[in-house]
Formats: C-alpha cells, structure tokens, sequence
C-alpha cells in the first residue's frame, strides 16, 4: 500500500515539473487586440420595431355596465291574430268568417323612466293586438303602446308599475369608433343575453336612399330577439338601440347596427309631449360630396354636403346659405355624409337654432339657421300639404304607413278628384311612409314623368289618381 501512494505522489511531482518548465522557457504569450468599429463603419438597417416600452392594454371591466342594464331591459312580446280561409272548403259550403290564428313575434325593449316607459323597435310590436312585457325577474305586464316613429323603427310602450330599474341616455354623438359597448337583450328567447364589442362605424346608411339612416354600427353579437335591446357603453348609459343586422343566413355575421340614443331619446320625448314626430328642415337640397366632384368646387376635401338649391322662405335662404356652400359641421359635430347630417336634423326641432360650419370660396364660415317645421318642397311644389299619419289615423284605418292630404292648393289636382284628409299610401309603386318619403319620390321626377298617387279616402276606398 506504502508502494502505490509513494508511486502517485512521483508521478504528480513530475507532471507538475514538466508543466510549470513548458510555461517557463518554451510557451510564448500571445498578444490578443481588440479593434473597435467607428459610427462611420456600421451598417444602418431600418426597421419597424418599436423601441418605446410597452404596456399591456387596460382590462375593461363590462360587470358594471351589465348590473345596471340587465334588470332595465325586458322581453317583449307581439300577439297578434289573423284569420286564415281554406278556398276549397268555401267552395263547397260557401264563405265562411275563417279560423282565427294566433302569431307571436318577440324582441327586446329598454326601460327609460321609473314610471314604465319603455323604448323598443317599430317591426318588434308592429301590427300587434297586445303587448305583453315580461321584465328581468319575471313578472309580466300588458303594455300599452304610446306612439311609433316608423321612419326610424322606434315604438314607444308603457306599462302600468312605478319604481322600475331604468337605463339613462348616454350622448350617441359623442361615441367613438374603436369604443366598447354591450348589447343587452334577448335573442332566441333567452333572456339577459349580454355581448360585448366596439363601435365598428357611425352614421351608417344601410338602405342607400340617403334619408334618415344614421346607424351606430358594432361587432357586439345581435340575433333575432335582440331588436329594441340596448346598446350601452362602459358606463351602463344608453347609446343606441339595437335595431337589426345585415346578413345572408338570418344570423348575426359580424355586424350589427343600432339608433343612435340622440335619436331615440328625441323620438320619445315627441310622441310624449305633441302625439307625434316633430321634424325639423333646414331648407336645402344637397348632395355629398367626394373624391370625384370636390374638383368642381375647388375644395382639397372629400366629405361634407353640397347644397345645391336653397328653398324659398326657409331658414336656410334667411340665414344666408347659399348654392354651392359646402356644410362640413353642424354644432361642432362633423358632417360627412347624407346620414351626418340627417342624423343629426333627426335630433332637433322646429325652431331650434343650429351654427352650420359651412366652406364657402375656400374659406370656412359659420351661420346660424333656424330650422323650420314646414319648407316649400317638391310637394308643396305640385300643390299637396302633406302632414304624417297619426298613430290613432292608422289604427283606424288598419293601416301600417302613409301620409294625409292636409290642403290642397292645385285645382287640377282637386279636379281628378284628391281631397283633403285622404291618405297617400303609394306614389309610382313606392310605399310612402312619412312625406319625406314622398319629397323623395317628386323630386327624383323629371318635368315630362307621371306620378301615380294611391289613396285611401275617407270612407276606406283605395283610389288612384295619375297626372304629370
């Protein structure tokens, strides 16, 4: 054992000698440079990398917004009965008063005041013979319904009950695309359904007839039910009404689109206080303008609305617009579509005061117009005053659109045979909702075109009158 440890401690001596004398007198120390690269020598490679720190994007918290909604927002459903006739039967034994059939249509409505107003869709409680309102903790009313705006889809409902949950208005023109928002309603009967999404656009015109459609378009998921639900923001405050959605199977597919609040609140507060709509003009006609026609007026911009006529004895030609003024504001909201500027006459009154932005040989200016209530128009221009059918006209002559004949001031036109009091329906195979439907149709006219004018007098007689 002595043997092998003396043998080790050799051997580590001399591995040690022959190392420490290779250090010594033969390895030589190597010289290591280091060569630094000048700003002048380096290669510049521009990217799109962001070297500003980052930070994860707020978590928004939607529990608020849907305890404040949820209890506001209620079931509404549509009775309606309708008589169905088996020809072959009558045939045989003669006519018959036919089986009496019974068709429920559901949606969604929004409770606005304490005391039971409730806002919905007009196509939710359309042609119904009862409404009943089923609220969030089930308890049932019979609603009774107080007006209806067709040409925005609004109803107006109230039910008998104090101290109900209620949604506030919220400002619809001041949301912003990219903003959160819930929809809140129930589509395919179940109730309390919340989705949320962001304002994807405003001022949507889905039907392209440059009238009254002024949509808040969102990717919060709407399906069948979901009409005359709210749309609200982070807030819990109301700023739309949920209304329909563009698709090819009857589902939602990525869009939906809703009345703004400004609208609908202004709606109600009409239908509450005059029994009807109260419509506001500014006294123009217009077109919008773009990329193609800006060169025209000599404007770099591509949105805004031209006027290019101002109509006698209106607020517009009092206040000094004139042919040609592009309107690009209308108190400080921007105009720049057909459906801006609608939208926004939509909310005002007659005899409101409104500061148009307007540009005018290059140079922005801004005047005051006072709208008006009634404006010389392509109908006034034929000879009708024409005002909107009341709620009560229409259910007495069962019907779901049209305009009255409140004077006449055309002896030709009372010559074949129109009378005041009768109800436009139809003018050349288009369905008249409300007269600016008709001031649509007229002025789309040239000189030499007929217009065929459908009526329904007095005594419940469809008629048709056709003249040039």
């Amino acid at each position: 054992m002595k043997k092998i440890l003396s043998l080790v401690l050799v051997s580590a001596l001399g591995g040690a000698l022959t190392l420490g004398t290779y250090k010594v007198f033969i390895e030589k120390p190597q010289v290591v440079s280091q060569q630094q690269e000048s700003p002048n020598d380096l290669n510049n490679i521009k990217t799109n990398f962001n070297t500003v720190p980052t930070y994860a994007a707020e978590v928004t918290d939607f529990t608020m917004a849907s305890e404040k909604t949820l209890d506001a927002v209620v079931h509404v459903k549509n009775r309606s009965v309708y008589t169905t006739r088996n020809p072959i039967e009558e045939l045989f034994y003669g006519n018959s008063s036919g089986a009496k059939r019974v068709q429920i249509g559901m949606g969604s409505g929004v409770i606005v005041s304490s005391d039971g107003y409730i806002i919905t869709n007009n196509h939710v409680i359309n042609g119904a013979n009862e409404i009943e309102i089923i609220l969030n903790d089930k308890k049932t009313y019979i609603g009774e319904l107080v007006g209806t705006d067709v040409t925005n889809d609004i109803a107006l409902v109230k039910i008998d009950a104090k101290d109900l949950p209620y949604v506030t208005f919220g400002d619809s023109d001041n949301v912003k695309v990219g903003e959160w928002v819930l929809a809140v309603g129930n589509p395919y009967n179940l109730t309390a359904t919340v989705t949320a999404g962001i304002i994807s656009a405003k001022g949507r015109d889905l039907l392209g007839n440059n009238q009254i459609e002024s949509y808040i378009q969102t990717d919060a998921v709407v399906n069948s039910g979901n009409s005359g639900g709210a749309l609200v923001n982070t807030q819990g405050e109301l700023v739309g009404i949920n209304t329909m959605i563009t698709s090819t199977t009857g589902s939602y597919i990525g869009y939906s689109f809703a009345v703004p609040s400004n609208i609908a609140k202004k709606v109600i507060e009409d239908i509450i206080e005059y029994g009807n709509v109260q419509r506001a003009f500014i006294g123009i006609n217009y077109r919008e303008l773009n990329g193609d026609n800006n060169k025209e007026f000599s404007v770099p911009n591509t949105e805004g609305v031209i006027v290019t006529n101002v109509l006698a004895e209106s607020g517009a030609e009092i206040a000094g617009v004139k042919e040609n003024d592009i309107i690009v504001k209308a108190n400080n909201v921007k105009i720049s579509t057909f459906a801006d500027l609608n939208g926004f006459l939509n909310t005002k009154r007659p005899d409101d005061i409104v500061d148009f932005t307007i540009v005018r040989n290059g140079k922005q200016k801004i005047i005051p117009v006072k709208l008006y209530k009634n404006v010389t128009t392509a109908v006034n221009q034929i000879g009708l005053n024409l005002e909107n059918l009341e709620l009560k006209e229409a259910k007495k002559y069962n019907l779901k659109h049209g305009v009255k004949i409140s004077n006449i001031n055309n002896e030709k036109l009372e010559y074949l045979g129109l009378r005041r009091g009768q109800i436009i329906t139809n003018i050349n195979g288009k369905e008249i909702q409300n007269v600016d439907d008709v001031n649509t149709v007229i002025s789309g006219l040239g000189k030499t075109d007929k217009i065929v004018i459908e009526v329904l007098t007095e005594n419940g007689v469809r008629e048709r009158y056709l003249f040039r």
